[in-house]
């Protein structure tokens, strides 16, 4: 997306946490901005400090160091209820005793305004994620689908600069947490409003996001498009958690000029370096090529034994041995009945965009 200078509504600044009792920082001067109208999601494993940067940003944390900017101004030291912007919790936090509609009025409530114009503002924000014939249902009686989007009507219907989202679609089965996927790419469309989403699930990252933070033990491991961080990782840590992907060693060596490589004893020409030595190679599992053994021509494929196979529905996953290496492919569900687990197979690897890490 194209981000004008001066059009950041969140902006943090060499913020860095440590929790009592810790001597390692759970931040570690993090800064980053988000810019109006953006998509940007927190990626990271567990441990990795996304939780305490939502909770900075909200006002449940106070950083030690740094400062939290939002529209122009420092709300380091705000209360939550002083920041103009709202959260979506995985576990929805809906008043039981209230009904849908009341629900997403209560925040207009505590502002203050009127029964009638609350009442309207409410059902313009379920009719944007589909749930006002609902409005009049308690939360027990809905799905958690259901309850999610409910969530997701009273966070926005004050129209608030910023919306935290803290992995909401993690009590989700696979089916409803898709739907919601379209269902928060549409309502951010359509409001405009920044949305900052943290998510342990790179597939939710990735196909959301304009950009993604990820993490890494409370520092910044990359920022970028997803598509820069898919194809352009900028350290192994990113390669492997950012789809999936071989982390295989290779010797680079002198030929005519240039530094060619080599993997498990077989020479890639198209593998090329700027200098001599070991060095690590990623290789997404969409990039292993696999062909019956008798097809090995020689030339730039490895040998292997394939240990087994797993079928995932529109692609099969298959796990190889070739000598010390283990090697993952990925291939179409078509060709699930000519991979068996013992089968002597040729593997070819095209490494022409692979990213090396020289150790």
């Amino acid at each position: 997306m194209q981000q004008a200078v001066g059009s950041y509504v969140l902006s943090l600044e060499n913020v860095a946490k440590t929790y009592p009792g810790n001597t390692k920082r759970a931040l570690d001067r993090v800064s980053f901005e988000v810019a109006a109208g953006e998509f940007f999601s927190i990626l990271g494993p567990s441990g990795s400090g996304k939780t305490t940067i939502l909770r900075t940003i909200a006002g449940f944390e106070k950083p030690d160091e740094g400062r939290v900017v939002m529209a122009g101004g420092d709300v380091t030291h705000l209360p939550p209820n002083r920041r103009d912007l709202r959260t979506v919790f995985q576990s929805y936090a809906l008043f039981p005793h209230l009904t849908i509609g009341e629900n997403v009025q209560y925040p207009l409530r505590m502002s203050g305004m009127g029964k009638l114009e609350r009442t309207r503002k409410a059902a313009e924000a379920l009719e944007l994620v589909a749930m006002e014939p609902l409005a009049g249902r308690l939360p027990h009686l809905l799905s958690g689908g259901q309850r999610q989007r409910a969530a997701l009507a009273r966070a926005v219907v004050s129209r608030p600069q910023l919306l935290l989202l803290d992995e909401p679609l993690g009590a989700l089965d696979l089916r409803l947490r898709q739907q919601m996927q379209h269902t928060l790419v549409s309502l951010q469309k359509e409001l405009g409003i920044a949305f900052v989403y943290v998510t342990h699930d790179q597939g939710e990252a990735l196909s959301m996001s304009d950009r993604v933070l990820v993490m890494r033990e409370g520092r910044i491991a990359q920022l970028g498009r997803p598509q820069d961080l898919y194809f352009k990782p900028r350290s192994e840590f990113v390669a492997e958690f950012v789809g999936n992907s071989n982390m295989l060693p290779v010797e680079f060596t002198a030929d005519h000029g240039s530094y060619v490589g080599s993997i498990g004893g077989v020479t890639f020409p198209e593998m090329r370096g700027d200098k001599s030595g070991k060095a690590r190679v990623a290789v997404r599992y969409d990039n292993v090529h696999i062909y019956p053994a008798k097809e090995n021509s020689g030339t730039s494929r490895l040998s292997g034994i394939v240990e087994n196979v797993l079928f995932l529905g529109t692609n099969i996953e298959v796990d190889m041995r070739c000598g010390d290496l283990r090697i993952m492919g990925s291939l179409p569900a078509g060709r699930a009945d000519s991979i068996v687990a013992g089968q002597a197979v040729s593997i070819g690897l095209d490494l022409a965009d692979a990213s090396v890490f020289h150790v």
